[in-house]
């Protein structure tokens, strides 16, 4: 079972009723137009809109935190998504929230499961279909079971500090990591985790296609930043979306002992006694 398929194949199976396709595509908050909106306008002709902002635990204030396993099932369910049900995952750029998507099914035990290359930068570029209808599916039973590996908390990466049990790889832009630039959410410091390592996440991908490099070319980039590729990993970003895309590059890497922290910079940089470093 590959983990990654080409705009080629998905084009073969789009009416596979085996294959469900979900655009998993996010924004920032206060970005315009948004990407439910985005979604409504034109998608991959057979997708489903995946909202990484609701399909999230709405009793944490942080945000699209993880949801419960009862409410991914129902949410994955509800959009015809059985335990055997092959699931395909793009965004708009390439890789920036379907790997959240894709995490949070890895998670929850699901692995008939991949991401598209390119995403629909790619599927457009080739010329291929787009469309503004959605064809819902019969709702289907989904089982859910979490894997408390998949996730850090914000305990496990202050004990982390100390222990360095584990590589902490951030995949915010160099400029918010070293806290030369402020964070776009208000009342956040600037800067990282003491001790970790910044791995962009758009270092993941051909910056002129948004296709996933190859899983050597990936390896060489975690190893470029500092990181042990024989060492477990804690993946961190600004909201615990884009430190899934690093999950997933390592996955192709070869890699799956990867946690993500889910609350990231959202938590960990909201004014409080959590250490920040600044500079490189």
């Amino acid at each position: 079972m590959t983990s990654l398929v080409t705009t080629a194949w998905l084009a073969d199976h789009l009416d596979d009723p085996q294959v469900v396709l979900l655009d998993a595509s996010f924004k920032l908050p206060g970005a315009t137009p948004t990407a439910p909106e985005e979604f409504a306008e034109r998608h991959i002709p057979t997708a489903q809109f995946f909202d990484v902002d609701k399909v999230a635990d709405a009793g944490n204030p942080l945000p699209h935190m993880m949801p419960s396993e009862a409410e991914f099932a129902r949410t994955v369910g509800a959009l015809g998504i059985s335990n055997e049900t092959m699931v395909v995952i793009y965004d708009t750029p390439g890789l920036m929230s379907a790997g959240r998507a894709w995490w949070m099914f890895r998670s929850f035990g699901h692995r008939n499961l991949a991401i598209l290359d390119g995403g629909l930068r790619t599927w457009m570029a080739e010329g291929r279909p787009v469309t503004a209808e959605v064809v819902a599916r019969p709702a289907a039973s989904y089982q859910a079971r979490l894997d408390p590996a998949a996730i850090a908390s914000k305990a496990d990466v202050l004990a982390n500090i100390d222990s360095k049990a584990r590589d902490l790889v951030d995949a915010r832009s160099a400029a918010r990591f070293t806290a030369a630039e402020k964070e776009a959410r208000p009342g956040l410091r600037a800067g990282h985790v003491p001790g970790s390592l910044n791995v962009p996440f758009d270092r993941m991908t051909d910056p002129e296609t948004g296709k996933m490099r190859a899983p050597a070319e990936i390896a060489q980039v975690f190893r470029d930043a500092g990181l042990d590729m024989e060492r477990p990993v804690i993946a961190s970003c600004g909201s615990g979306v884009t430190a899934c895309a690093l999950a997933f590059g390592l996955h192709l890497a070869g890699k799956d002992d990867v946690a993500v922290y889910d609350g990231s910079w959202a938590e960990w940089g909201m004014p409080g006694d959590t250490p920040v470093a600044t500079g490189q």
